[in-house]
């Protein structure tokens, strides 16, 4: 899932190639895609992009009439979801995308454009055309956002009154988009490893060095992958995101730090990864699929 690094990323590479250009075209190929109706998808045809930034783990593409400075912008606002991508082409066809593909969304510039891709069977990419992201009902529940309202990190307040009296695990509630926005489950368990935190630690029961802890590593680990991501082509995007994962997707080999075996737990859909040694004193955690295995 592409998380707030990548996000990032991909905007800044849309508002660099097509920051200013008029949009020629607009094809949704996918029925589950659009979550809006009105204004239709062709009514960004002929605006000009004037930013690309997000919210959270949300893009947000602001376009505007260049002929009617007073209509006020449309907002392009995207969730790739778990297995959506953004796929950016200096030649993109003006043939529209065949329906049930890989394409959810063709946008077309003058120069270029991008496809919304998604893998697998599971369709959860969605797309809204709105004048105000709020609008958009998982935009309008985020949280305070990992990086800062500013982009410039997170402050130690906002932290601790994000985790003050929740009673979920603390790998949970860092990857809940309405606590904190913009955290998926590759970062969290980096972040958590950087923090030496037990991802099962309850959030609201972290005593001050650790909560200082977290802190810090949420901004480290985040500005680290932002700056690792920065002017990379959106081609290139998890591949750079894979160079700077420590534990996450490492399951067996020996952690960078201490050099002991990254460990897993698996759920039905999901897993993350763990160094025993540096989060949890050595202990395995429960791992219910092989608890079943084992009985």
């Amino acid at each position: 899932m592409p998380e707030l690094p990548e996000v990032s990323a991909l905007a800044g590479f849309v508002a660099e190639h097509a920051g200013g250009q008029r949009i020629v075209g607009v094809s949704v190929a996918s029925l589950n895609v659009l979550t809006t109706y009105d204004p239709p998808a062709s009514a960004l045809v002929g605006r000009v992009l004037s930013e690309a930034g997000r919210y959270g783990k949300f893009l947000d593409f602001v376009t505007v009439d260049p002929d009617d400075t007073d209509r006020p912008p449309l907002h392009l606002v995207i969730h790739l979801a778990r297995a959506g991508w953004l796929r950016w082409s200096d030649n993109i066809s003006a043939t529209p995308p065949k329906m049930g593909g890989p394409i959810a969304l063709r946008v077309r510039f003058e120069s270029g454009g991008f496809d919304i891709t998604e893998a697998g069977t599971k369709k959860s990419v969605a797309a809204a055309i709105v004048t105000d992201p709020l609008q958009v009902p998982g935009v309008a529940r985020l949280g305070p956002d990992a990086m800062g309202g500013d982009g410039t990190g997170l402050t130690l307040d906002t932290l601790r009154t994000a985790l003050r009296g929740k009673t979920g695990r603390i790998k949970n509630v860092i990857t809940d988009q309405t606590v904190l926005a913009g955290i998926g489950n590759a970062y969290s368990d980096e972040i958590l490893h950087t923090a030496k935190l037990s991802p099962f630690a309850t959030a609201g029961k972290l005593d001050e060095a650790a909560v200082t802890r977290l802190h810090d590593a949420i901004v480290s680990v985040l500005s680290g992958a932002i700056a690792r991501t920065a002017g990379a082509g959106a081609a290139r995007l998890k591949g750079e995101k894979r160079t700077g994962l420590r534990v996450h997707a490492r399951t067996g080999l020996p952690c960078p730090v201490c050099g002991d075996t990254v460990a897993e737990v698996s759920f039905a859909d999901r897993s993350f990864q763990y160094c025993p040694t540096c989060q949890t004193a050595g202990k395995l955690l429960a791992d219910r699929r092989l608890s079943r295995i084992i009985k």
